[in-house]
C-alpha cells in the first residue's frame, strides 16, 4: 500500500511512543502546525527532513521512498488546482527533497572519509610497533 510521507511519519513517531505535541517541540514548530504535516495538508515537512529523520531514527530514504520507488509529497501527488501549478509545487518539493538528501549523504561520505582515514593511521602506528 502506498502511504504518503504525513502518514510514514505518523507510523514512525508512533512506533516510537511520541504524541503529536512531543515531536512538535522536537521540530520547534506548534503541535497544529506538526499536525498540518501528518494530515498532508503542507508540505512543509521538508523544512525538517533532516530533525524528523534524527529524532525518528530513520534515514531519509527510509521516509520518502515508497515501495515503488519514487517520493510522493500529498495524497495525491498532486495538486487540487487545475491551474498546474501543483506539478510546479511537486517539482519544487521534490528538488528540496533531492538538495537535502545530497547534503546529508555528502556529510556521511565526509564522516566515512574521516574514518577511513583514522583507521589508515591507526593501522601504520600499529605496523610500525612491530
Amino acid at each position: 500500500m502506498n502511504k504518503t510521507i504525513g502518514e510514514r511519519i505518523r507510523k514512525h513517531r508512533e512506533e516510537k511512543g511520541y504524541s503529536q505535541e512531543n515531536l512538535a517541540e522536537k521540530l520547534h514548530i506548534s503541535r497544529s502546525a506538526y499536525q498540518r504535516i501528518e494530515n498532508g495538508e503542507t508540505n512543509t515537512w521538508v523544512n525538517h527532513l533532516s530533525s524528523l529523520c534524527e529524532e525518528l531514527g530513520i534515514s531519509a530514504d527510509e521516509l520518502l521512498t515508497t515501495d515503488e520507488n519514487f517520493v510522493q509529497v500529498n495524497n495525491h501527488n498532486e495538486s487540487s488546482n487545475d491551474n498546474g501549478s501543483g506539478v510546479i509545487q511537486n517539482q519544487t518539493n521534490n528538488y528540496n527533497i533531492s538538495e537535502k538528501l545530497i547534503e546529508q549523504y555528502e556529510e556521511r561520505i565526509k564522516e566515512l572519509k574521516d574514518q577511513i582515514e583514522e583507521l589508515k593511521e591507526e593501522n601504520k602506528l600499529l605496523r610500525s610497533k612491530k
